[in-house]
């Protein structure tokens, strides 16, 4: 049994591992990261709904009293900027907070932003639609979530350059052993990015607009309204685990089809949108972009015989629940139609991602675009992984296009 994070082989392929903790080790402590990793699905997502376990322990305890480490004073700013994110909230702040934020961002809001999408999309497309072969991380993957977050909240175009930096370095401190240069980056980035938030909104409260940051502004629900901090967290959020996971999501997606060509095949025969979406989830689950989520054990409990303390850090294994055979059928096999797919990618409980249908709905679009446009698109090399854990991803996707029948620039479209 092994769980290697800092090992790039086992970040693209722990699945033999995974197995391993899944037969004889489904609790286990590991010294390395002080976590106890758990990692079969019907335990992950019982504890993801279980509120013993949080994402936080300061709404009931200090860090001393949870026998944890208290974090620098210069780690503040990164603090002060997640704490007041719904993500490392538990109720009732959590409650109260992504109840005003769902008067705002609702499904109907995010379903208009459908053409809006498509029409950056076909943007970006156009613009490789000529190129022998290209990079499909800084020309398709990157630039669609972060022009489209960047969008939504009503970020002026001439700004858009400085969200892709801020997100980066902001993320670095999730990882399992972030260097203190890493930590660095994400404080700086962390003052910047509320610097700059904090300016837009006051703005947007004396000149509303048509964006989420004026009608997060605005809300208000039984004499209740968000605080600046809380407005600002929500925007970071978005545009953390909205463009991080969609960006790896599309690379590994693709990634996954190019490795099984006859599914690859098949999703071009069939242009039905209901194959695409049972396709988008069966590739979300086969290899799930954010691997392993955290929940701090806030009372003592027992699991298969194994006791665990209060204060605890328990390391909830997605990427393996989502392999467990005793929920999915031949668990290791991509299966475009497969179907139940219960898959925990976007999390389950309270925690369940706020953004999923955003997520859901720019993979089907660019997906399905790539599909139409470049019907022969292929590898050009293979890739390699990031070496991160936390949030996984390809340092890139080379990828070349033959003459097709697609609406591309090379026939002079």
């Amino acid at each position: 049994m092994r769980f290697a994070p800092t090992d790039v082989g086992f970040i693209g392929d722990p699945y033999r591992d995974y197995e391993d903790l899944r037969r004889a080790a489904p609790v286990v402590y590991d010294e390395a990261t002080d976590h106890w990793l758990i990692s079969r699905y019907r335990d992950v997502d019982a504890l993801l709904r279980d509120r013993r376990f949080g994402r936080t322990y300061l709404h009931m305890a200090t860090h001393e009293e949870m026998g944890r480490p208290t974090p620098p004073d210069w780690h503040g700013p990164f603090w002060d900027l997640i704490n007041a994110g719904i993500l490392d909230m538990e109720p009732p702040d959590h409650t109260r907070v992504r109840k005003l934020v769902s008067k705002a961002f609702t499904p109907k809001f995010v379903e208009a932003l459908r053409p809006r999408v498509q029409a950056i999309f076909d943007g970006l497309v156009d613009e490789v639609a000529g190129a022998g072969e290209f990079d499909m991380l800084p020309t398709l993957a990157e630039p669609l979530p972060v022009i489209v977050i960047a969008d939504m909240l009503g970020v002026p175009a001439a700004d858009h350059h400085l969200l892709r930096p801020w997100s980066g370095d902001i993320v670095k401190m999730y990882e399992l052993a972030p260097s203190v240069p890493a930590q660095r980056d994400a404080v700086r980035a962390s003052v910047e990015f509320s610097a700059y938030l904090r300016e837009l909104a006051r703005e947007r409260r004396s000149h509303p607009g048509e964006d989420l940051i004026s009608a997060l502004v605005h809300v208000v629900d039984e004499g209740e309204h968000l605080t600046e901090d809380e407005l600002v967290g929500m925007c970071v959020l978005l545009l953390n685990a909205g463009h991080e996971a969609t960006v790896s999501s599309t690379l590994l997606g693709w990634w996954a089809l190019f490795r099984h060509p006859h599914r690859l095949k098949e999703l071009r025969a069939d242009p039905d949108p209901r194959l695409l979406a049972t396709a988008i989830e069966e590739l979300l689950r086969f290899q799930t972009p954010l691997p392993m989520f955290e929940r701090w054990v806030l009372e003592p409990f027992e699991l298969h015989g194994v006791a665990i303390p209060k204060g605890a850090e328990l390391g909830l294994l997605f990427d393996s629940a989502n392999r467990d055979p005793d929920v999915f059928e031949e668990p290791d096999e991509l299966r475009l139609d497969r179907k139940p797919n219960p898959h925990l990618t976007f999390g389950a409980g309270i925690h369940f991602c706020l953004g999923a249908p955003l997520g859901r709905m720019e993979l089907q679009i660019s997906f399905r675009t790539l599909l139409e446009r470049f019907p022969s698109m292929e590898l050009v090399e293979e890739p390699t992984y990031k070496p991160n854990f936390i949030i996984r991803g390809l340092e890139g996707l080379r990828v070349g296009m033959k003459a097709s029948r697609g609406r591309t620039n090379e026939e002079g479209s």
